[in-house]
């Protein structure tokens, strides 16, 4: 499954929740499973670290998709542009 897809099947399974969830309250959930993701990563449970990885990715789609952000093309910066240096 392509970023685009995913993008596409968060966006048509979760889409009048998100948006009328609106960007504010998304934006704790994200940051919420970010953290979780942070806890993960302490661990050696390897599935915990998989399902909070997806988890994030797919409450990035969500904060994208009611953004309207198609992140396939955000993230032509670095596949296509190409990104100089580091941060």
């Amino acid at each position: 499954m392509t970023i685009k897809e995913f993008q596409k099947f968060i966006f048509d399974r979760y889409y009048p929740t998100d948006s009328a969830r609106g960007t504010p309250a998304t934006f704790m959930w994200f940051v919420e499973e970010v953290g979780e993701l942070a806890t993960a990563l302490m661990g050696k449970d390897e599935q915990n670290k998989e399902e909070e990885f997806a988890d994030v990715l797919a409450w990035l789609c969500t904060l994208a998709n009611i953004n309207g952000v198609d992140l396939e093309k955000a993230i032509e910066k670095y596949t296509v542009r190409g990104v100089e240096g580091t941060k």
